[in-house]
């Protein structure tokens, strides 16, 4: 099991597993783990409602594509510990790692 910890928009926190044989990214466990994440755009990287800050363990993850950079670029709150849930593959790089969530709603 890959275990993570979300931390929720109201700072809530919570350490959430998930099975490494998972073909999922971590928006939709995210999703499926009842998070209110809009995922507008399916994970295309279109969107960026399911926007999160890296915590803990950024250093461990894949480098963000371009187009991922290109649409966080667009985020006013954006920073260098930013990435989008829909590109990060469930995998053992997420091990150990503490997000917060930070997309928009609306």
């Amino acid at each position: 099991m890959i275990k993570l910890t979300v931390i929720d928009r109201d700072d809530t926190s919570q350490e959430i597993e998930i099975p490494e044989e998972i073909s999922l990214n971590l928006m939709e466990v995210l999703k499926a783990s009842e998070y209110d994440i809009l995922a507008t755009c399916g994970g295309m990287a279109l969107c960026a409602t399911c926007h999160v800050q890296v915590l803990e363990g950024l250093e461990q993850l894949p480098e963000p594509q371009d187009q991922e950079l290109d649409m966080l670029d667009t985020l006013p709150n954006a920073a260098s510990d930013s990435r989008l849930a829909c590109q990060l593959r469930v995998n053992e790089t997420l091990e150990g790692i503490k997000i917060k969530i930070r997309g928009d709603l609306v």
